[in-house]
């Protein structure tokens, strides 16, 4: 418990031995799962199944935060995985080398799932697979300077987006953080038993004048 001694001051013990039993999974550890990795690899939730086929690219670096010139080449994954159990031992991070199709056939249960993808087709196929398993879900997005976040229980990503294939614009790295750790705040609230707004759609931007927006917007339950 000294460990997650200032954790424990806000919740107390016994939310925080519960969190050991939580098993969630990151689909994708690029910008925003390898941020996320940071931001709940040590809170003490017990499991965390890291999905990436994909290998680290020099470009990707200087947004991805796992990740320093050298890992070209390696699994970003098995890298991030690496990271959470040696900044918290308590925890078991799991790496999985594949995309998110395959690891929806081996039949892994959790408690959440949170998207860190950067494409519409295979959030709508996390989406079809929550539903499916009844499982809660947490919708992150970003590019350029703006970006949105949803907890998707009640509503269906694929009725409120139209799912197309998209080629993002660039992408400012202080914005993948922030998005990361909106969701990585919603996933910790809702394993900790705190209340959370779901299926409520946060969009987060900067106006012309540089002034930081947040609107929001309800969406409908899943048809």
């Amino acid at each position: 418990m000294q460990y997650f001694h200032r954790q424990v001051q806000l919740w107390g013990e016994e939310t925080q031995q519960a969190l050991q039993s939580k098993r969630i999974a990151i689909i994708g550890s690029g910008g925003l799962g390898s941020s996320l990795a940071f931001a709940l690899g040590a809170s003490g939730i017990g499991e965390i199944h890291m999905i990436d086929f994909d290998e680290v690219s020099l470009h990707n670096i200087h947004r991805q935060v796992a990740f320093k010139v050298g890992d070209e080449g390696k699994n970003k994954a098995q890298i991030s995985a690496k990271i959470i159990e040696k900044r918290c031992p308590y925890v078991k991070a799991i790496p999985h080398e594949c995309d998110f199709a395959t690891w929806s056939q081996k039949g892994i249960e959790v408690d959440l799932i949170i998207d860190a993808t950067d494409n519409l087709p295979t959030r709508g196929d996390i989406n079809t697979y929550a539903k499916k398993t009844n499982t809660p879900w947490i919708y992150g997005s970003v590019e350029a300077f703006h970006g949105q976040v949803c907890f998707i229980e009640n509503s269906s990503f694929s009725d409120a987006f139209k799912i197309v294939q998209k080629t993002p614009a660039g992408i400012a790295a202080p914005i993948v953080m922030h998005i990361a750790s909106l969701q990585a705040n919603l996933a910790l609230r809702y394993l900790a038993g705190l209340n959370v707004k779901k299926d409520m759609l946060y969009y987060i931007f900067f106006n012309e004048e540089g002034e930081l927006i947040t609107q929001k917007f309800g969406l409908p339950e899943a048809s």
